[in-house]
């Protein structure tokens, strides 16, 4: 279905991915439109820079018959953000939203960090994910069917990530504490957020941080003995997303292989 084809039906259940054109944001892409083929539903799929690797994933998702669309959308930018939700508003009536956008910089001891980078990072991965869930939240709240949010943190939420980035794991510590308080908030609204914690998964995030072969190079520090794929913690979050999850809220689910 392409969006020429698309009108506005208050039926049609839309679920917005951020940061979709790579890693755990394209898997969960994949895998939802796998699952969800068939029903009235639509994925709106965001990116930052790479229209070539979003457009990528949504030529992969064509065999299925399920709606897409790809919208460019810095998730710092308040105006960016409402464009998506004008687009959601658009097709349908958003159900699900996973909050996946998220940076980081090149590997840095704590002392060389630059208020340049700091707020950059906060921008995207704090506030990026309150608006995109903010405006959710207006949008699902009190409605016919249960909407759900799904964010994704990281396990360096928990250890800190000394040496490496303790910027970035100080800001999705800010998400796992805005996933516990917007879900007891809206919980009797009928909407479900709960955040899922890769630990070293195998994506494109490690070179941009300067260090490609990380995961491979700490392995041996996951009791499990490898890294995970981007469709493992892709599995949690379409789960989460799911009535199969109706009574899972205010949960912060670590998929680190033991770590």
């Amino acid at each position: 279905m392409t969006d020429a084809q698309v009108k506005p039906d208050p039926t049609t259940n839309v679920t917005v991915i951020t940061g979709a054109s790579r890693g755990i944001g394209a898997a969960t892409a994949r895998l939802l439109a796998k699952r969800m083929s068939g029903e009235q539903h639509h994925l709106v799929l965001t990116y930052a820079t790479n229209v070539e690797a979003a457009q990528s994933v949504a030529n992969q998702l064509s065999s299925f018959d399920i709606g897409i669309s790809v919208i460019k959308a810095d998730v710092a930018s308040e105006a960016d953000v409402l464009a998506v939700y004008s687009e959601v508003d658009r097709i349908g009536r958003i159900t699900g939203l996973v909050n996946n956008a998220g940076i980081l910089d090149t590997i840095s001891p704590f002392v060389d960090l630059t208020v340049d980078r700091l707020e950059r990072i906060w921008a995207v991965n704090i506030t990026g994910v309150f608006l995109c869930a903010r405006e959710a939240v207006k949008r699902m709240a009190d409605g016919p069917t249960t909407g759900s949010i799904v964010n994704v943190s990281s396990r360096a939420a928990s250890f800190g990530s000394p040496r490496e980035y303790i910027d970035y794991a100080a800001s999705k510590g800010a998400v796992d504490t805005m996933t516990v308080g917007l879900a007891a908030e809206v919980a009797r609204q009928n909407i479900r957020v709960n955040a899922v914690r890769p630990g070293l998964i195998h994506t494109d995030i490690h070179a941009s941080g300067g260090d490609a072969n990380r995961v491979n190079r700490l392995a041996d520090n996951v009791p499990m003995g490898r890294g995970g794929d981007a469709d493992e913690v892709a599995n949690l979050i379409a789960w989460l997303l799911s009535d199969e999850a109706s009574y899972v809220t205010g949960a912060l689910l670590d998929v680190g292989g033991g770590r």
